[in-house]
């Protein structure tokens, strides 16, 4: 379904999970609901977590996060969660990150954590405070390279996924 913001081209992309252990969350994710991988994931790490999604029958889509060893990235979520984690953010894609940003700025919202250091993936997000208590996250995709590959499942798990750290998940 795709929506507009003052017309922006706005589309819902995914729920993203955090969880202590993505492999916590695939007997439900993947096993029970039959989420399917299809290929992609990694880590970041500058902010400190790994990330993977999983795609449904009708299309949408789950992304699966874990942090990363040491990291401290979700310390306050895991706090709020009692240390278990759950709906971490929501995902819309935009066709104009700048006019997004100016756009929710006049509006008198607070954004943060821009980034546009990565062509293929440049974000911003909405204060929960802005959203009753979610984080919303509004992104604009850039172009794939050609013949980019897509890690495995197991790759992404074993710290092999796109800049990978090569420290398996816990």
């Amino acid at each position: 379904m795709d929506l507009e913001l003052d017309g922006l081209e706005v589309s819902f992309d995914h729920t993203a999970v955090a969880a202590p252990r993505i492999t916590d969350l695939l007997p439900i994710y993947r096993d029970l609901l039959g989420g399917r991988h299809l290929g992609g994931g990694g880590d970041n790490r500058i902010a400190g977590f790994r990330t993977l999604q999983l795609t449904y029958a009708n299309g949408g889509k789950v992304e699966l996060m874990e942090p990363l060893a040491g990291s401290t990235f979700f310390d306050s979520f895991f706090e709020l969660t009692r240390g278990r984690g759950g709906v971490h953010h929501l995902n819309f894609h935009v066709n104009d990150l700048d006019a997004a940003v100016a756009r929710l700025t006049a509006r008198g919202y607070r954004l943060y954590g821009l980034n546009r250091a990565d062509a293929r993936w440049q974000e911003v997000f909405l204060h929960p405070k802005e959203a009753h208590g979610v984080l919303i996250q509004l992104a604009q995709p850039g172009p794939r390279e050609p013949g980019d590959t897509r890690p495995s499942l197991e790759d992404v798990l074993a710290g092999r996924g796109r800049n990978g750290n090569g420290i398996p998940s816990p």
